[in-house]
């Protein structure tokens, strides 16, 4: 499988409005239907208002600030993928998604992570940051967050150790998802405060850079250097999302991505149930 290949298929591309947590969570899904049922792939970049943490799949809920999240005004939804949790807003992190048919792509978790992330160290490499996957595995100085859990070759990539953006997939329906956060500044106390734990925000600096910290862009052409990136990796066309693919998504971010039932206990509610 080669950008070739890929470049063969419809592609758009959505330079997404900012949007809470669960219906940025549940626009992944929707797409991943449009690609199956209408043959469209999608890459996007988008952005979280209000500021929120997205769990892991599997991360512990009782690992969460829900005071100092309330307080804060930071929401909190739970993901499809694993890892660690992360703190999101409009103006310290960059986000993206690529989501294609689970056939049209490799196999192998790991060859399939090295293409997908293709336009992601590309865009770095246009921004003048130094960044590649992880070249050894770091251990966690915190579990339950992401940015200081233990760093992966995988799919974790650094700037001379230091992470500046992690990425994540899961297959739904016979398609791939992979969302990625890219860290464009750093907001360490609310990167820790999220979290309930006594970590220093010195922790958290130590550990992770960021665009602004190793190129100095401003934000608006760092998304535009990614978006670039991903449209041209795959040949894709500016789209947008139809109106059918908006009200699918509002559905499902009150039944699943913004419910507590979700966000606590991964438990998702039938469609009588709200």
């Amino acid at each position: 499988m080669t950008t070739d290949d890929l470049e063969r298929r419809d592609w758009r591309l959505i330079r997404d409005d900012p949007r809470d947590g669960a219906t940025q969570m549940s626009l992944e899904e929707v797409a991943a239907r449009t690609a199956l049922e209408d043959d469209l792939r999608t890459v996007r970049v988008y952005s979280w208002e209000p500021s929120t943490l997205s769990m892991g799949y599997r991360q512990d809920a009782e690992s969460v600030d829900w005071e100092w999240c309330e307080q804060n005004g930071v929401d909190v939804t739970r993901r499809q993928t694993g890892g660690g949790g992360i703190y999101h807003d409009s103006v310290a992190d960059i986000s993206y998604t690529i989501v294609a048919p689970a056939e049209e792509v490799p196999g192998d978790l790991m060859d399939c992570y090295a293409l997908f992330c293709e336009p992601i160290l590309e865009a770095f490499s246009r921004m003048g940051v130094d960044a590649d996957f992880a070249s050894t595995e770091r251990e966690a100085i915190y579990q339950p967050s992401c940015y200081l859990r233990d760093i992966h070759p995988a799919h974790d990539i650094v700037v001379d150790g230091a992470k500046i953006s992690g990425n994540a997939q899961y297959r739904q329906r016979d398609v791939v998802i992979q969302h990625g956060s890219v860290s464009y500044d750093l907001e360490p106390e609310r990167h820790v405060g999220v979290f309930d734990t006594d970590l220093e925000a010195a922790t958290f600096t130590d550990r992770v850079t960021s665009i602004r910290e190793q190129a100095g862009l401003d934000r608006e052409e760092a998304v535009e250097t990614l978006a670039e990136s991903l449209g041209e990796w795959c040949g894709a066309e500016e789209g947008t999302w139809r109106d059918a693919e908006l009200e699918a998504a509002d559905e499902l971010a009150t039944r699943k991505f913004g419910a507590d039932s979700w966000v606590r206990n991964r438990d998702v509610l039938e469609k009588s149930e709200h």
